[in-house]
């Protein structure tokens, strides 16, 4: 009975809480025995010290960019450019580029700023990234009024819309300068230094008084530079930094009394730059208090049982709750298809024989099992696909070569022997290439090559009558292609363009671009009905393997051309059809430039 996992649980509980009821006794009354005082005013002061150098080292990083950017010819050019209205505006743009790239590289010179933007009161603003910007809301904005008017440099923690632009939703701190002169209310340009307020912020979080006492950075005026939300001058805290601004001491230590009677100590520091203030606020109350002191102990030390608590609670539903987290992970990885992660992500076998563990078990075999079946079906998939490829490969040569005979037949009768030795010596060529039907891919060239001698043949045929070009763009060097791909598509083209007419055009055309290869061929022929093109395009993207091996259409050539690159390249292959600049037909095949076989799948790699 006490093996279940009801009883263990009870049993455990009630030996925790006997135990923590033992244990706070002890530490309340150990802790009501000492008084702990911590947070000296030296310690304080030497943080702010620590903290007051690193303001000091972030405002000479910005006072030196922005000295760099004032000075700079870069700048001084861009202002004589926007100021010359004789200047054309093209001109005045690739100045705005070029001082956006100025900005770019300042401000990746400089570690604590984010952005450096330059206003100008014509509604233009130009930040770094080729940011060039006519956006004059920033003229109503209150820190422009403020700088234009009150002389007022530094502007407090905000959301500036230009750093929103990159995604940067933290705050910034901004410093502002005038371009061009020394006096705000002259000026035509203002220049915006930002630095993330997190850059100030983070180190000064680091900085404690007590536990609930804060260090602020104020500027000269006692307001907050940082978005420290509880900082509020009404709490009482006015007269201090009232008190601190007209205190001839560079820092030092006050105190006061708050609004409950209790003695608040108020730490300040001046910085010698810009005469701000780092002022920290913590009440006597939270330095010396016993009680306070106490409470925290006893929240940790509750935190800490808690732990222990919820440690214990995982251990005794780890055997049930952990095997079936991963055996649901290792179902959804199988929901996805893929069985080694599902494999992986099951649970080592146990020597326990429980329910949960017969379970993975039979999860683990009924995976394997599947994926052993899956591989079957794919490689009789492949065997099948292999067989279908090699069926229509097939099915091009005996088409071609009856047509050859025929014209070495008709040339024999008309005893023409130079042409019928010129047709039997290209169709020699043409037969030892179309021997190779081990070879899948071949390179470009060699098809090329193919082509050519079937037009020689296609010449001697029909003479004057037909007019065939072919055209060679792009480096063609290295492509391979599958093989057999052009001829159907020429012989087709010819035999349509001569169904009315005399004579015949067709041109022809291998070009290499943006890493695919474009095989074009056009005529000058009736063309092609809409509803014919239609079902070529749909049997492109949808062909059965039987209709076409079966098929006696005369569009024959075509569909075994594209069910051949569909079924090789699958959906890397593109084919358009539409009427040539000839009134015919225009046949583009779009393969992928494939100089590596990894780059398309393979049906026979031999």
């Amino acid at each position: 009975m006490f093996y279940s996992l009801k009883s263990r649980l009870i049993t455990v509980f009630i030996l925790l809480f006997v135990l923590s009821f033992g244990a706070m006794s002890v530490v309340l009354f150990n802790e009501s025995r000492s008084i702990i005082r911590s947070y000296i005013e030296s310690s304080a002061l030497e943080k702010m010290e620590e903290y007051g150098a690193y303001v000091d080292m972030v405002q000479m990083q910005i006072y030196d960019l922005a000295s760099l950017v004032f000075n700079s010819e870069t700048t001084k050019g861009w202002d004589r450019a926007v100021s010359d209205p004789d200047l054309p505006a093209g001109e005045k743009m690739l100045s705005h580029i070029k001082l956006s790239s100025f900005l770019t590289q300042a401000t990746n010179s400089y570690t604590s700023v984010s952005r450096v933007t330059i206003y100008r009161e014509n509604g233009l603003w130009i930040s770094g990234d080729n940011q060039v910007i006519t956006d004059p809301s920033f003229l109503d904005k209150q820190w422009y009024k403020d700088f234009k008017t009150l002389g007022k440099h530094w502007m407090s923690s905000h959301k500036d819309p230009v750093e929103e632009r990159y995604n940067n939703s933290h705050s910034v701190i901004s410093m502002l300068m005038p371009i061009g002169t020394f006096e705000p209310t002259h000026a035509r340009t203002v220049m915006k230094v930002n630095v993330s307020s997190d850059y100030f912020l983070q180190p000064l979080n680091r900085i404690h008084l007590g536990q609930s006492g804060t260090i602020y950075l104020l500027d000269q005026e006692g307001e907050p530079l940082l978005s420290q939300s509880e900082y509020d001058l009404r709490a009482g805290r006015m007269p201090a930094v009232e008190q601190i601004r007209g205190d001839w001491r560079k820092q030092g230590v006050i105190y006061l009394e708050n609004e409950r009677g209790m003695t608040d100590i108020v730490v300040f520091k001046k910085l010698q730059r810009t005469n701000w203030m780092l002022v920290g606020f913590v009440s006597e109350e939270d330095l010396y208090s016993e009680l306070f002191q106490l409470r925290r102990s006893i929240v940790a030390f509750a935190s800490l049982l808690l732990v222990l608590s919820v440690l214990l609670a995982i251990w005794l539903s780890h055997s049930i709750s952990k095997p079936l987290s991963r055996l649901v992970s290792a179902m959804r990885q199988v929901q996805r298809g893929d069985f080694s992660q599902a494999e992986m992500r099951l649970p080592p076998r146990s020597s326990l024989r429980n329910e949960v563990a017969f379970v993975t078990d039979t999860f683990r075999n009924m995976v394997r099992q599947l994926r052993q079946h899956i591989k079957n079906e794919f490689e009789l998939k492949l065997l099948r696909q292999q067989a279908e490829y090699k069926a229509l490969l097939m099915q091009i040569n005996p088409h071609f070569l009856f047509n050859t005979l025929e014209l070495m037949s008709s040339l024999a009768m008309q005893k023409r022997t130079d042409d019928t030795v010129k047709v039997i010596e290209s169709l020699g060529k043409m037969m030892r290439f179309s021997l190779k039907m081990s070879d899948d891919l071949v390179p470009l060239e060699e098809e090329l090559k193919y082509v050519k001698d079937y037009m020689s043949i296609l010449q001697v045929r029909f003479g004057d009558r037909l007019h065939i070009s072919l055209r060679q763009e792009g480096k063609l060097e290295h492509v391979t292609i599958i093989k057999f791909i052009l001829q159907p598509l020429i012989e087709n083209a010819v035999k349509y363009s001569f169904l009315h007419q005399a004579e015949a055009c067709v041109d022809i055309s291998v070009r290499r671009m943006e890493g695919r290869i474009h095989l074009r061929i056009a005529d000058n022929g009736p063309g092609i009905a809409e509803d014919i093109r239609r079902q070529l395009l749909e049997r492109s993207s949808s062909a059965r393997m039987d209709d076409i091996l079966t098929s006696r259409s005369r569009q024959i050539g075509l569909s075994n051309v594209m069910a051949r690159c569909r079924l090789y390249y699958g959906d890397l292959f593109e084919i358009q059809i539409k009427a040539s600049e000839c009134g015919g037909t225009m046949i583009k095949l779009i393969l992928p430039a494939q100089e590596e076989r990894e780059h398309v799948q393979s049906i026979d790699r031999g």
